[in-house]
């Protein structure tokens, strides 16, 4: 279960990183280039893949 929830954690940081670039206008070819919504959007999910890393690399197996 540990590595699941490290692969959960890189996975959803990376997403959010994407959705950052693209909402920021910095990864464009996307529908959700330049919505400040998917900016918002990908910022919560890269805190929410960090806490999702911190969480599992803390926890005791």
């Amino acid at each position: 279960m540990r590595l699941a929830g490290i692969i959960l954690g890189i996975v959803l940081v990376l997403l959010g990183g994407v959705w950052t670039l693209q909402g920021a206008n910095i990864l464009g070819g996307s529908v959700m280039s330049g919505q400040s919504r998917w900016l918002y959007i990908g910022i919560a999910l890269m805190v929410v893949g960090a806490a999702e890393l911190a969480w599992t690399l803390r926890r005791r197996t």
